[in-house]
Parts: structure tokens; sequence; C-alpha cells
């Protein structure tokens, strides 16, 4: 135990070829040892359950608004878009139906101006102006240190009522795509594209990039091989962005995407475990582990029928995601 901690303070992971690949002990040992402040990471997990209750949404209440009703035509809004967005975090985190959203939110009602019924809570949450435009992270970028940036999707289930429907009457759902661009080091979620399953990973690259630009600097993207195209390296290359893209095993230079790309498969050909290396490819894990977590806290599968409620919904979790990670 002694010599892993060692090991630990001494090595610094960005020389380890491939954090993935190391031995299992080890790897958790590390891990365990990288988190320095247990009291302060335990406090910050604490601290996550103060998002469902804010106080500053009840003292806003009448000021938003009025904000929100200034020049409204029709009936004015008796619930602040910021309450029905928390009432979106307890309705999607812990499962719960509207009317027994409706309920919870009762046992508060000593502390809030009003309380909405489940009808015009499954409305106003539907209705929600949630931007496909993540904010902003919270903390504060160290000076001088560039994004690195990986990309991945993953599938959403539209029903959760198993594969036995299925088979017995060869009905098939189809399932949602959710793309999105994590930073490697707060595990925060910059960017998203939510499409159907007959769209290509290589498709939504660019929309996504220009939403992370928004962000900061990209210094390096890390994506597997389902991103090797053409259009991607030229992109990247006209960024002046490092392309950490795993290409396809029968990769040739010369068949397109310009120097950068050449470059790639040549050093992949030659080297592969130094192409890792050189551009930390180990850590394109990340965006696995921030897919992993969003199943853990939602679920594999959307609670909505209609199809722009889907990406309502998907939206909402993920905001919520990221207040937990970068609160």
């Amino acid at each position: 135990m002694h010599i892993y901690c060692l090991v630990a303070q001494l090595v610094n992971l960005e020389y380890f070829v491939d954090f993935f690949f190391l031995d299992v002990k080890f790897r958790s040992l590390l891990s365990l040892f990288l988190i320095i402040n247990w009291r302060q990471y335990n406090e910050k997990l604490v601290c996550r359950g103060e998002i469902f209750i804010s106080k500053d949404v009840v003292n806003n209440w009448d000021k938003e608004l009025a904000v929100m009703n200034k020049s409204k035509p029709g009936r004015r809004y008796q619930y602040p878009n910021s309450f029905i967005l928390i009432t979106g975090f307890l309705h999607y985190y812990f499962g719960l139906p509207y009317r027994q959203t409706e309920g919870l939110l009762r046992t508060y009602s000593h502390a809030l101006p009003s309380v909405p019924d489940y009808t015009s809570i499954q409305k106003r949450i539907n209705k929600l102006k949630v931007s496909d435009k993540i904010p902003k992270e919270k903390k504060k970028k160290k000076k001088g240190k560039d994004i690195v940036v990986a990309i991945d999707s993953t599938g959403i289930k539209v029903t959760n009522r198993g594969d036995w429907m299925n088979k017995k009457w060869n009905q098939r759902k189809g399932f949602l795509k959710l793309h999105i661009g994590t930073n490697v080091d707060t595990k925060g979620i910059m960017a998203v594209e939510i499409t159907d399953e007959h769209v290509h990973d290589t498709k939504p690259f660019k929309k996504i990039m220009k939403k992370a630009k928004r962000h900061g600097k990209i210094k390096k993207v890390l994506c597997d091989g389902a991103y090797d195209s053409r259009a991607n390296f030229l992109y990247l290359a006209q960024n002046g962005i490092v392309p950490g893209i795993k290409v396809r095993a029968s990769s040739v230079c010369g068949k397109g995407g310009g120097d950068a790309r050449d470059r790639v498969v040549k050093q992949q050909k030659g080297a592969y475990d130094k192409w890792v290396a050189s551009v930390s490819h180990g850590k394109r894990w990340t965006v696995e582990s921030v897919f992993s977590s969003l199943n853990r806290m939602f679920g594999e599968a959307v609670r909505t029928r209609n199809k722009h409620n889907m990406k309502q919904e998907l939206m909402i979790k993920i905001l919520l995601y990221n207040q937990f990670v970068t609160s």
C-alpha cells in the first residue's frame, strides 16, 4: 500500500500510456489517492442536495415573475422559470410521477409563495426554454490552461418496457442518440446534440465543437474511431486543434483528410502506443464515465413519449448533472 502511494506521488498521470490498461488494483488505489481532501469531497457531495432547495428562487420569486410577465399577453405566469426548473430536477432525479411531485412540493408549502398542481408542472416543464447551449462552468479556469475535449455518443432508450414486447410483437421503438463533448479535467458536459439512431457520429461533430468553443480555447479533441473522417480532420486543422482521433485499421495515407490525417495515420501505424501517450488518448475514457454517471443517476431510458419532450427531458438531466459536478 505504501509503495502504491509513493508511486502515485512521484508519477504524473500524463506519462502513463493508458490509465485504463493499468493493473486493476493499482488503478483503484491510485484513483482513491488522487482525492486528497476527503472531508472537502464529502462536503461537496452533501452540498449537492442544496440544489433542490434554493433560497434564491424564493427570494427572487416576485422579481423574476415581474420580468416574465412584462408585455406578456393573456394570462400571467404564476411560477417563475427557475422554480419550474428545480421542480423538473426533482421530477426526473427522483423518478416521481407528476402527482407525487406536487405532493412533495406541498410539504414545503410553508416556505413557498404557492404550489402548482400536477398539470401545471407537466405543461411548464415541457415548455421551458432549455437551450442546447450549455452555460459556462462556474469553476475558474486556470490561467494559461487550454481545454481538452472528449467526444462520444450513446443510445437512450425511448421506452423501458423490456425486450419481450419487441420479440413477441416484432415492434421496435428505436432509440435516441446523445452526442456530448466533455471537459476531461472537470467532467462537465460542454456541448450536446440529440439525434435519432440513424445519424452517424461524424455528422454532429462540428456542431459540438462550435458549442464547446464557447467555453474557452480548445487545445485537443479525443475521440474513438467512429469520428475518423476527412471533414473532421480538416476542421480541426483549420482551427489549430490537435486531433486525438483513432483512425481505422485499414487507413492509408493520401486518401483524403489532408496532411493532419496523414500524420496521425503514420504515427498510429508506426508506433500506436507512442501516439496514445503523446495525445493522452487514455483520457478519452472521461466521456465514458460521464455516460455511466448519467445512467446511474437517471436510468437508460426517457420517461416522456413526445419527441420534443424527450429532448427537453435529456437537457434538464444534463443541466442537473453539470450542477452536480461543477458546483
